[in-house]
């Protein structure tokens, strides 16, 4: 019934690795992205948008985190 947002499942991303060469474990905010979620990984750079609840794990898809 309209309006409701597809989120992901936190069991989800306890099971989701990075596809980069490490494979490490993802860290999930369900707050990032105006609601919709991301996955940041917890080696590299890289953060991974989540779209219609599905995680986008695509390397040349991801952004990169800010160094502060």
């Amino acid at each position: 019934p309209g309006g409701s947002a597809v989120t992901l499942q936190p069991w989800v991303a306890e099971i989701l690795a990075c596809p980069c060469e490490v494979h490490a474990p993802l860290d999930y905010d369900p707050t990032a992205a105006d609601g919709a979620g991301e996955l940041a990984c917890t080696a590299c750079t890289r953060v991974f948008a989540i779209s219609e609840g599905i995680p986008v794990l695509l390397l040349d898809q991801a952004r990169h985190r800010e160094e502060l």
